[in-house]
């Protein structure tokens, strides 16, 4: 009922009393009798206000949209600090962290253990490196309602033939985990580190690098079976990438000069197309 006819309603109701013939009111002057009426009118009146807006300010409340919830995966071993210069403002963020590998574990079945991480029914998921790999399987065992894949792959055939043929061999079982966390001019290459600050990270990344689940992951990477691309998924590459090379996948989106690290260096690029893929 609008605040309108309700204070038409009061009127017609207290209007009547002041008629009536017999009871109380008939004994009460005409003056003081009118007071009275006019007195309870304005009680209801601004009773019925507070009413009709209080219910007002309720109704965004109701129907707001929820807030969507986003969960990151970030490249080998990393942390969250990778995804820090990336601004995805009104999403509920949640950073997974990675759990200790079992020796002979698949990608799919560590999936399908870290998944316990998710919560939140149909969330979004973004996927760094390594981690694209490890959102795309857990894509495949719970209900995503969109991901974004960064500097990753969608597939088994996106990735370097030869790198897969090494990794078979296991050569990186013999490399010293000194060496593996040690920076320089072939790795800041390799990985599009250019500027200082981007060595800084790069550093940072490799320092803090778990050997041990370093090498599951080149291992397990080299036995992924993937041949189905994953639906309500946009891939994001840099035409510089030299880890994972940009001439062999086929990704929605290019970022010009984006190497390995263009998460860090070219954030706010990736960040539009995010926003807009996300709200579409």
């Amino acid at each position: 009922m609008s605040l309108t006819l309700k204070v038409e309603v009061i009127e017609h109701f207290f209007g009547n009393i002041a008629n009536q013939k017999g009871g109380i009111m008939p004994t009460l002057t005409k003056k003081i009798r009118n007071s009275m009426v006019q007195s309870v009118k304005v009680i209801f009146f601004v009773l019925l206000m507070f009413s009709s807006l209080s219910g007002a300010s309720q109704a965004p409340m109701e129907t707001a949209k929820e807030q969507k919830t986003i969960y990151f995966f970030s490249g080998m071993g990393a942390d969250s600090s990778v995804f820090k210069n990336l601004k995805l403002p009104g999403y509920h963020k949640v950073y997974i962290s990675w759990i200790p590998a079992l020796p002979d574990e698949s990608i799919t079945e560590y999936a399908g253990r870290i998944k316990s991480q998710i919560t939140a029914p149909n969330p979004y998921l973004i996927g760094l490196s390594f981690g694209g790999i490890v959102a795309v399987e857990v894509s495949k065992q719970i209900a995503v309602e969109k991901m974004v894949l960064i500097s990753s792959v969608r597939k088994k055939e996106d990735l370097n033939k030869v790198q897969f043929f090494f990794m078979r061999l296991g050569l990186y079982r013999i490399i010293p985990g000194v060496l593996l966390r040690r920076t320089n001019f072939l790795t800041n290459s390799y990985f599009g580190a250019r500027s200082q600050k981007d060595k800084k990270e790069l550093k940072k990344l490799l320092q803090n690098t778990d050997i041990s689940f370093f090498r599951w992951a080149l291992k397990s990477i080299a036995h992924w079976d993937n041949i189905e691309s994953p639906e309500r998924t946009i891939q994001i590459h840099g035409t510089a990438d030299r880890v994972i090379a940009s001439r062999l996948v086929h990704p929605d989106y290019r970022i010009k000069g984006g190497g390995h690290l263009m998460v860090f260096n070219k954030a706010d690029t990736i960040s539009k197309i995010i926003r807009h893929y996300f709200r579409d």
